[in-house]
């Protein structure tokens, strides 16, 4: 169980959240929501203990996961080392022990190493290993990597270990922060299951919409400056939170009636006999008299890609034979494929397998080793890097609008000034420095510039990163309304099951083709697999 008292927290004048009392039950998962910038990240820092309150208390459990960001501080432990540092008290018990043995036999050397034992016993010490290696295979990370240092292995695995150092050693709460990050979807799917199963509390922080819907048994969204909990998964509140607030907008608007009424009751007899009538009238208005509704910090972009007027031709990318290797490590080999046009192509697959690589020589911004790509006729290319600094430049001193001037010389101001309110650039928002954006921003800025210029076919790579969930399913509605081709890279599933209708699988084994949507080649990965 976890408690807050009377937390409060704001930055000068803006208020995230004020004086909320809130306890997160055991045995219920958490997920804990509200727009880029509503305080989610700050307020599992304050139950984390790694920020402090305006105002209030925290009241944890004594064993608490956290999954840590701060790669680098374990660059020189061992991976199993790692993991188990999630359960600290056996971790210290370890070292401690470990240092006893290398000191000189006393009888009060004997005694606290019968106790420390004891303490490893109690923490099921002695199968630790056993359960990291469960773990590391869980997260997919290869078993050879248990004994290497943290620094010998991928990025992307040492943020994996880290989040298996969070589930270690049975927690009695969980507190993750992104946890979907760096996993493909078979670690997602481990994860999922892994949650199911948790007896603790757990209060996740997810941009995945499909990994809320699946885990979540309550909702804490972060909204009118308060924490609002809602039962059920991420759908089943935004329908309940849309609910709420008809109601309340519909009972506003009849007590706006009512008053109205009243009013033209008081102005036409207010000087006559009917003194006491009109009085009456005056304290019914009163009691009327509606509370201002609280603004909802729930914002949703409008993303509309349309495509130019020039139809490209039925083939658009032929690709033939391509091979990229970095030094040693080679990425594609031998690679063809076709895209025509109208396909919805979804790329899934574990990090550093050549998604990213793949994708860019498509786009034209990297050359393969060998083979060739041809362009269809007409095809005409809208592109979304991975790495937003690919297209904006953080030093660039232009603002948000001047960047989206750039796009092309014939856009009127007004056409900029509309898009930048669709993707929530409101008021002097549109002059803020794009060295200044936020991740969330710069990805709404890259997106509004495809708004702005002609394409027929949109390559994007994780353009999901940074986007709140709202900014989510506002770009996978456009993605899929869209009447040109497409091909996304990404982990997130609901985004793709809402647009992909062919898929790309970068597999341990190889790369797959798969025509059909994402669930069907999940369910047919599956089958095969269990026939092995």
């Amino acid at each position: 169980m976890i408690t807050l008292t009377k937390i409060s927290k704001s930055f000068g004048s803006r208020v995230l959240f004020e004086n909320v009392t809130i306890t997160f039950n055991s045995g219920n998962r958490y997920g804990l929501t509200g727009p880029n910038g509503a305080g989610k990240t700050t307020l599992l820092k304050i139950i984390m203990g790694l920020e402090e309150p305006t105002s209030g208390m925290v009241s944890l459990p004594d064993k608490v996961g956290i999954l840590r960001q701060n790669i680098e501080d374990f660059s020189d432990f061992i991976v199993s080392d790692v993991i188990i540092m999630g359960n600290r008290r056996l971790w210290d018990a370890l070292k401690e022990r470990d240092t006893l043995y290398d000191v000189e036999m006393t009888d009060d050397v004997g005694m606290r190493l019968g106790e420390l034992e004891g303490i490893i016993a109690e923490e099921n010490g002695y199968s630790a290993d056993s359960e990291a290696e469960q773990f590391l295979s869980g997260m997919g990370i290869p078993e050879e990597y248990l004994q290497q240092k943290m620094h010998a292995i991928p990025t992307d695995m040492q943020f994996r270990v880290l989040l298996c150092q969070s589930l270690f050693g049975e927690p009695q709460a969980l507190l993750l922060d992104e946890p979907t990050n760096h996993l493909d979807m078979e670690s997602i799917g481990w994860l999922e299951t892994f949650m199911h199963s948790y007896k603790g509390t757990l209060i996740v922080i997810s941009h995945d919409r499909h990994f809320l819907n699946s885990v979540c048994t309550h909702i804490a969204d972060i909204d009118y400056d308060t924490i609002i909990i809602y039962n059920g998964n991420y759908d089943d509140m935004i329908v309940a939170k849309t609910s709420v607030r008809e109601r309340a907008e519909l009972d506003a608007k009849s007590k706006e009636k009512k008053i109205s009424q009243l009013q033209d009751f008081v102005s036409r007899f207010g000087a006559g006999t009917r003194a006491s009538q009109v009085q009456s009238r005056l304290r019914e208005i009163g009691r009327l008299q509606p509370q201002d509704l609280k603004k909802s910090n729930i914002q949703r972009p409008y993303i509309r890609f349309i495509p130019t007027d020039k139809a490209p031709g039925q083939i658009i990318l032929k690709v033939k034979g391509i091979s990229k290797a970095y030094g040693d490590k080679q990425v594609l080999k031998n690679f063809s494929m076709e895209v025509l046009r109208g396909d919805k192509i979804g790329i899934i697959g574990a990090n550093g397998r050549g998604k990213t690589t793949l994708l860019k020589m498509l786009a034209g911004v990297l050359q393969a080793d060998n083979g060739s790509i041809e362009v269809g006729h007409h095809a005409i290319f809208g592109y979304f890097p991975q790495n937003h600094t690919d297209i904006i430049d953080k030093k660039d001193a232009n603002n948000a609008f001047e960047w989206l001037k750039e796009r092309g010389q014939s856009i009127y101001d007004q056409e900029i000034r509309a898009v930048l309110g669709k993707m929530l650039f409101a008021g002097d928002d549109a002059f803020k420095a794009v060295g200044n954006l936020s991740g969330g921003e710069t990805a709404r800025l890259i997106l509004g510039g495809m708004l702005l210029t002609d394409h027929n076919v949109l390559i994007m790579d994780e353009p999901n990163n940074h986007l709140d969930l709202e900014a989510v399913s506002a770009l996978a509605w456009g993605l899929e309304e869209y009447k040109g081709t497409v091909l996304v890279a990404s982990h997130d599933r609901g985004l793709l099951e809402q647009v992909a209708t062919k898929i790309i699988a970068f597999e341990p084994d190889g790369i797959q083709f798969f025509d059909g949507p994402l669930a069907d080649y999940l369910t047919a990965k599956a089958e095969k697999s269990g026939k092995r």
